[in-house]
């Protein structure tokens, strides 16, 4: 009996989870990532252009105090996992968490060239 209930509160656990968007499987894959950044982006070389064909639109673009054009990009993921684990009187259900964001902030100068740019990843 208990082995049922245990059951039945892991797959509503799961279900709920997946409802929400909170699962171990991606659903799209991303070119924003950090190898992408690195070998991709060149200083005073790679176009605006170039960027938008890697990663798409950003999500926010700003003019900085040089009046010069950045661009962000803002990618987050939450994964939620449920499981179980036998203790001495029954079982035990668990669920975890974890979330992950990685920014990428672009600086083009007057020419629409990288001038500069900045990665900041958290994970939590």
């Amino acid at each position: 009996m208990k082995k049922l209930l245990l059951l039945i509160l892991l797959t509503l656990i799961s279900c709920t989870a997946h409802k929400y968007g909170a699962n171990s499987e991606p659903t799209q894959k991303s070119n924003l990532t950090f190898g992408m950044v690195k070998s991709k982006i060149i200083k005073n070389v790679t176009s605006q252009d170039e960027i938008l064909k890697l990663f798409g639109s950003p999500n926010l673009t700003t003019k900085n105090k040089s009046n010069d054009e950045v661009w962000s990009y803002n990618k987050m993921s939450a994964q939620t996992r449920a499981g179980s684990s036998e203790v001495f009187f029954g079982q035990k259900a668990s669920v975890s968490s974890s979330s992950q964001s990685f920014d990428l902030i672009i600086t083009f100068d007057s020419l629409d060239k990288v001038i500069d740019y900045s990665v900041i990843s958290t994970s939590f």
